[in-house]
């Protein structure tokens, strides 16, 4: 193993430490803002979590994803290290400003551009299937369909008939296990339980005839169960981003054949990094998640992490490396309209978009600079 792989990978897991504490809000923010857990036990719980997502997500999909950003034999380990410096300085420039952009599309787009300057356009991988296009698609479509899903997921919460709001999950579960096809069993599982869940909590609610108080107690109890299900899917999505950019690496260097060739060391190792990350919290980005969105109550909190948890686990079905921030900010903002439009800061939320479509584009011209400035001193 040469002396640069060893660096990126340092630099990598770093990196991985930084989008836990850089992404830590995605998973914290409503369950802190609501005062359901403090912020200690709310990064305590996330970061275990995040952890525990490496026994869940085993298939590696979104890592081969990401590997594959750039044609096989069309970067060197000077691109990937330029990628993975560019990615490191504009997360920690969004931390510190308090921005909650992406930063699995700073690693995307630091490779990618690192990858240009190497190689040109024609290094990059255009397929939906498995290139970049898939990338920049959800970009649009993860925060729509965390919306879309927070928004149904709202509306059948505050449904009053009883019964009605019973139907509509049944029929909901059954729609999906008849159509979906799950590529893993925890999948399934893990749907039906969130659904059994559900109906046992509302209809242990309607049966007692709860007060109000008692019916917020239990919206604080299910979003325990939310933000843990949403930091499990934070976890196998944004460790997989690294575990990508290093299984390149090991390609470039002829290491192994393709990453799913990647020692088991590796995925162990950015699943801790990222757990630890998120322990060290992000209290620049919470508040910007938590608060300047909207006002989150419980109940929001359980339908919006719901929403992006569902959101993440398609997403990785897919192989497609989403962001958890344009996830939970979308779902965060569907919870937010059912209440009434005007409920939604839409002007914080465009000045989020605003950020989210600059990352790729700024990362990837900080990778080709750095990539030319490495390229300068080995001439």
């Amino acid at each position: 193993m040469s002396t640069l792989l060893i660096v990126i990978i340092v630099l990598s897991v770093i990196f991985d430490f930084i989008n836990g504490f850089h992404d830590a809000a995605n998973s914290i923010a409503t369950i802190v803002s609501t005062k359901v857990l403090t912020p200690f036990q709310a990064v305590i719980w996330a970061a275990f979590f995040n952890f525990v997502a490496y026994f869940v997500f085993r298939d590696h999909e979104v890592a081969n994803t990401v590997a594959k950003t750039v044609n096989k034999g069309s970067y060197d380990l000077v691109v990937v290290l330029a990628g993975v410096i560019a990615a490191i300085c504009w997360n920690l420039l969004t931390w510190w400003y308090g921005i909650p952009s992406s930063s699995s599309h700073t690693l995307i787009g630091g490779f990618a551009g690192a990858a240009i300057a190497h190689s040109g356009f024609h290094s990059i991988n255009w397929s939906l299937n498995g290139g970049i296009s898939l990338t920049l698609l959800f970009i649009l479509l993860a925060p729509i369909i965390g919306m879309i899903i927070s928004m149904f997921i709202t509306i059948v919460t505050i449904q009053r008939n009883f019964w009605l709001k019973i139907s509509i999950i049944i029929a909901t579960l059954s729609a999906c296990f008849i159509f979906i096809k799950f590529k893993k069993p925890f999948e399934f599982w893990g749907l039906l339980i969130i659904g059994i869940i559900f109906i046992i909590s509302y209809s242990i609610n309607h049966f007692r005839a709860e007060s109000a108080y008692k019916t917020m107690n239990m919206y604080k109890r299910l979003q325990l169960l939310s933000s843990a299900t949403f930091s499990l899917g934070h976890g196998g999505s944004d460790a997989q981003k690294v575990i990508g950019i290093i299984g390149a690496a090991m390609v470039a260097e002829h290491l192994i054949p393709n990453i799913t060739q990647i020692p088991a060391w590796v995925p162990f190792m950015c699943y801790t990094s990222i757990g630890l990350g998120t322990m060290s919290g992000g209290w620049r980005i919470v508040k910007t998640m938590g608060t300047k969105i909207t006002k989150v109550t419980p109940l929001e909190g359980v339908c919006a992490e719901t929403a992006g948890a569902i959101t993440l686990f398609t997403a990785a079905n897919l192989g497609a490396p989403v962001s958890t921030t344009h996830t939970i900010a979308g779902s965060i903002a569907g919870a937010g309209v059912t209440k009434r439009f005007s409920a939604v800061r839409w002007g914080i939320t465009i000045n989020l978009i605003w950020a989210w479509v600059l990352t790729i584009p700024v990362s990837a011209l900080l990778a080709a600079a750095i990539y030319w400035f490495f390229h300068l001193f080995s001439v």
